[in-house]
């Protein structure tokens, strides 16, 4: 179910007040200004889609600062994504501005200050995903905060009017698929600005990030291959297997590990996914290439805690 929050219901005198603190509760403490406030107009329609919240949101004129100190009062570290649907708006962040139009992408950390000035009125798609989800290095993320990323080429092109429906659709989506959904659109944004990764990588070290990054989508694509093993990896890439083991060792794990988590993680959401209780435990796991099921439930187990028929349980109630 979604969230309306709308200032046409309040006096004029209450109603940017009511925005200010509506803005922190949708999002994070947030500083909102304006200097017409007995002018403004302010509508949010949010929801939670699993582990991904999005809002849209239009308003009149208004800047929006996030600033150190309201970090240090609340910091849940999150990227936050913002899609322009309407008007102009001018995103500063890490010594960089992005300057938005309809169509339009950016992204930005809620661990470090930020600017968002919109100078007329305006309608953006937000999106705030917690940042372990995007399973991109932070550093390499950080060199794309308060960028502009087309919506108009590559995979910009082809999630801007799914987003755009998506903000059509908020009232009426299905909240039993609503965890799936939020999944496919969080890798959706990795698959986006992984692509905007490789278009950036100029450096030794930014060319090993893209390397990296078409490695895990090749494990990603792959991950349903039982016999899927560092070696056929390695080969795919046309690199050593020794250099693939160094890649992996540079993030703090190896090949097959991180094989394993993402196995791990495609069951966990399959788990908890209501359009697949019907499924067996079993079945599930096959599907993301665990064919030894006494031993997927003890990785499962050893992993989240509890056995995945529990896990099932107590996710969803069945």
């Amino acid at each position: 179910m979604s969230t309306l929050i709308r200032t046409a219901d309040l006096p004029v005198a209450e109603r940017f007040e009511f925005w200010r603190s509506s803005v922190t509760d949708m999002f994070v403490p947030l500083r909102a200004e304006t200097t017409r406030p007995e002018r403004f107009e302010g509508r949010m329609r949010g929801r939670e889609l699993g582990a991904l919240k999005v809002a849209d949101v239009a308003s009149t004129p208004n800047v929006v600062r996030r600033t150190g100190a309201l970090i240090a009062r609340s910091d849940p570290g999150h990227y936050k994504i913002g899609v322009q649907l309407s008007g102009y708006c001018l995103l500063t962040q890490d010594g960089r501005e992005a300057a938005l139009v309809p169509g339009d992408f950016t992204i930005y950390d809620t661990t470090r200050p930020y600017t968002l000035a919109f100078d007329d009125s305006y309608r953006q798609l937000v999106l705030m995903v917690p940042r372990r989800l995007l399973h991109l290095p932070e550093e390499a993320v950080a060199g794309l905060t308060a960028t502009r990323i087309s919506g108009r080429q590559g995979v910009g092109a082809l999630l801007s009017p799914f987003l755009l429906q998506l903000a059509e659709q908020l009232d009426v989506l299905d909240d039993q698929g609503s965890v799936r959904l939020g999944d496919n659109i969080v890798d959706l944004l990795v698959t986006l600005l992984a692509e905007r990764l490789d278009l950036t990588a100029p450096t030794p070290d930014s060319r090993r990030r893209a390397l990296l990054l078409r490695i895990r989508a090749y494990i990603e694509r792959h991950l349903d291959d039982p016999d899927l093993s560092p070696d056929d990896v390695a080969a795919a890439h046309f690199v050593s297997s020794r250099h693939l083991y160094n890649l992996f060792r540079e993030e703090g794990t190896t090949v097959s590990a991180w094989i394993k988590e993402r196995r791990l993680e495609h069951c966990r959401r399959d788990l908890r996914d209501p359009l697949q209780l019907h499924r067996p435990v079993s079945a599930i796991a096959a599907r993301w290439g665990f064919v030894d099921a006494a031993r997927f439930s003890r990785l499962f187990k050893a992993a989240y805690g509890a056995s995945p028929r529990e896990y099932r349980v107590t996710v969803t109630g069945e």
